[in-house]
């Protein structure tokens, strides 16, 4: 099917959110379409089987957001 994304899901690093029907907001590392691991953040399905949008960053956008939430924590 063209236009089809794959993806691994290469460690499930945590869940922020789980929803009265068991959808969860979770902190993984994906590899989309093949590429390199990135930090995702989205809703899942349970089982996985189907997400909603969600963000993907980098390494270093990762460690620009932990600067930034330390900051807001601190507050």
């Amino acid at each position: 099917m063209a236009g089809e994304i794959k993806y691994e899901i290469i460690e499930e690093l945590g869940v922020l959110f789980e929803s009265a029907k068991g959808w969860t907001k979770e902190l993984n590392l994906i590899s989309w379409n093949g590429g390199a691991p990135k930090y995702d953040i989205r809703d899942w399905a349970p089982e996985h089987e189907k997400m909603g949008k969600g963000v993907t960053l980098s390494e270093e956008e990762a460690k620009k957001l932990y600067v930034l939430l330390s900051k807001v924590v601190e507050d």
